[in-house]
């Protein structure tokens, strides 16, 4: 397939001030001229300027500026990180004619980037964009765990309603159906219509308030580490740390938690795409939004370059502890890695003839097995298993 017919080539006299030697920007190959070889980069990132799903009243006024524009002007700029730097910006993704026509076309620039292990970043619109990101796994052929980052749970049925408010009831009704996990990281209570948690719970879901990432970040890490899509909605993000959405919000995850998030999203060797969205330029006016939006981006690639490829747990570079139950003849088995220190559980399923699956967990997990308690991820999982 030729990728750049998809594309808006940027324009090299907006960059060419951001490639000095040592900056990202002189690392990251471009579309200008010519369509940069993305198939032996790392990381691909796009730009969308797709916004009909935030507002249905005037679904064809796209008068904003590009919300990868600025962000990129901000990346550019940043130093490079440790390690090598395989990179490409394949410009502006072209929105289709109707909205589902851009879900069809980023359904097939995804697909196609994480079958050749390029993993795209997202900069894009509305957030109902996280859509057509999760149909680009389509064609794996097996379930595919996602985790969005958001202040609500876009899970509205509402027809009056607005796309970017209603995408994951879309993504749950898709037929066939291959969500095996979701999680949903920072929503604020009072956001959230009671229903709508009532039901990620029935499905054993997870979900976090916003309170909770306060509490304890480290213990959304294994969250993210089990994701292979994961999306990141900006007014999850305090307002004072990211002015650029409507509507503002006072509250949320620091800009400095938003960073440690995306760094933890580099780090998981499964993740093969990210999405950021529902960034609004014209309501940034000094650009902070933009510069936190690069600097995330920046601690996601630098993630990303300090993978361990921990993935194979009967090697000598895992220790297996086994944690056995006073009341119950079976054993809970957990794995640490020797070099990381992060921990994996062994979920058994409740039918023999689905075997088990081994799912990230944190140490207050083990601490919590060896008590004799159950940690709540086991239970999830295994009720997903089945």
């Amino acid at each position: 397939m030729n990728l750049s017919i998809f594309f808006e080539p940027l324009n090299e006299d907006l960059f060419a001030m951001f490639s000095k030697p040592r900056t990202l920007g002189s690392y990251i190959s471009r579309f200008v001229s010519s369509f940069p070889d993305w198939r032996s980069a790392d990381i691909a990132i796009i730009g969308i300027h797709e916004t009909r799903g935030r507002d249905q009243v005037d679904p064809d006024t796209q008068t904003s500026p590009p919300p990868a524009r600025a962000v990129r002007k901000k990346l550019y700029g940043m130093m490079k990180g440790t390690g090598s730097c395989k990179i490409v910006d394949l410009g502006n993704l072209r929105p289709g004619i109707t909205l589902d026509d851009t879900y069809l076309r980023l359904k097939e620039i995804v697909e196609l980037l994480v079958s050749h292990n390029t993993v795209p970043v997202i900069i894009g619109g509305s957030q109902d964009l996280e859509y057509g990101q999760y149909l680009g796994y389509e064609h794996l052929e097996r379930a595919v765990n996602m985790v969005t980052i958001d202040s609500r749970v876009d899970m509205l049925e509402e027809l009056d309603e607005p796309a970017n408010r209603k995408q994951l009831r879309q993504i749950l009704m898709h037929e066939p159906n291959y969500l095996f996990s979701f999680g949903q990281i920072g929503y604020q209570s009072y956001l959230v219509e009671p229903e709508v948690m009532a039901t990620l719970e029935k499905l054993h879901f997870e979900a976090y308030r916003v309170g909770e990432v306060h509490q304890s970040l480290q213990e959304m890490e294994p969250v993210i580490r089990g994701a292979d899509l994961l999306t990141f909605d900006i007014s999850a993000i305090r307002h004072q740390d990211a002015p650029g959405y409507d509507p503002a919000n006072p509250f949320g995850l620091t800009g400095e938690e938003a960073c440690q998030l995306c760094w933890y999203a580099g780090l998981n060797d499964n993740l093969t795409s990210i999405g950021f969205y529902e960034y609004q330029p014209e309501l940034d006016k000094r650009q902070l939004t933009a510069t936190t939006l690069a600097t995330m981006i920046w601690y996601f690639i630098e993630g990303y370059y300090h993978r361990k490829n921990e993935m194979q747990f009967s090697s000598n570079k895992f220790t297996k502890y086994a944690v056995g139950f006073h009341d119950n003849p079976d054993k809970m088995i957990f794995y640490k890695s020797k070099n990381s220190e992060k921990w994996w559980l062994e979920v058994e399923a409740l039918s023999a003839d689905k075997g088990s699956r081994i799912v990230p967990c944190s140490y207050e997990d083990y601490l919590q097995a060896i008590k004799g308690e159950v940690p709540n991820r086991w239970v999830v999982t295994q009720a997903r298993i089945g």
